[in-house]
């Protein structure tokens, strides 16, 4: 399960997708998530099922990568689909105690899981495509605008940065804590969910004192290099728009309109 976890890691591969400016990703994802909202009926969701089946070619990321990382949460996911399946009001077409399915109840889960899988699966193509560092570096310039009225975009950018980078690494640890107490007679796999859950307890205590001392250590290590913040700091790459950024964003804004139009007046 540590290991079917995708959501904030980097696929490297060479792609469309990878080369672009991390402001456009960014945004095309934000854009993407609002546009999910607006939409009302089938014919809008399978356009923006389409149109992310269309990126995610476009990025060579291998589908089924994406795919193992909804594994951990589609118990989250299935929780949802039945609450609103049998907790929304509506014409009933099986009741029982104080559950009633109906019809409004099945579409409203249809609705909701499927929106739920494209969030997921479209705001983790951005991650899978963009390195920690451009993705830092785009969200600081987006926002530098903010930095007027005493928002510490860098600071805020730098937190974002460290925090996907430490992904990874808890991962890594929380599978070498598991392995290390399974060699010792734990027990992961048996049981229903809440002694699984139980199980998982001792975990917590190692994992938490690992993540303090790799906080602790790369505090030391940025005080040591004189790091202060990003006033007056310069990028090794600096980001400039290119050409196909602008047609990228044409086709970001084209979309959202068209799968606004269609899942709303269709």
């Amino acid at each position: 399960m540590i290991r079917d976890i995708t959501i904030g890691q980097y696929y490297q591969t060479d792609s469309v997708i990878h080369r672009l400016d991390p402001r456009v990703k960014l945004a095309g994802t934000l854009l993407y998530i609002v546009t999910l909202f607006f939409i009302g009926n089938m014919w809008g969701y399978f356009l923006a099922t389409a149109a992310l089946a269309a990126v995610i070619k476009l990025s060579k990321v291998p589908l089924g990568f994406i795919v193992r990382g909804m594994k951990a949460i589609a118990f989250i996911l299935g929780i949802t689909v039945v609450f609103n399946m049998f907790l929304t009001p509506g014409e009933p077409i099986f009741s029982f105690w104080i559950f009633k399915l109906t019809l409004e109840g099945i579409r409203t889960a249809i609705f909701m899981g499927w929106r739920l899988i494209l969030l997921i699966i479209g705001s983790s193509l951005m991650t899978l495509t963009t390195t920690p560092t451009n993705l830092t570096d785009g969200m600081e310039k987006a926002l530098k605008a903010f930095n007027k009225i005493g928002v510490p975009v860098h600071e805020i950018a730098m937190m974002m940065s460290i925090s996907l980078r430490f992904i990874p690494i808890l991962l890594e640890e929380t599978d070498k804590i598991m392995k290390a107490q399974i060699a010792r007679g734990a027990d992961f796999e048996s049981g229903n969910i809440v002694q699984k859950a139980k199980a998982m307890v001792p975990l917590l205590v190692p994992l938490f004192i690992s993540a303090f001392r790799r906080a602790n250590d790369l505090a030391m290590a940025m005080e040591s290099r004189c790091y202060h913040g990003g006033e007056g700091r310069t990028k090794m790459k600096p980001l400039v728009y290119q050409k196909r950024d602008r047609i990228a964003y044409m086709c970001i804004f084209a979309f959202m309109a068209l799968d606004i139009f269609v899942g709303r007046i269709f």
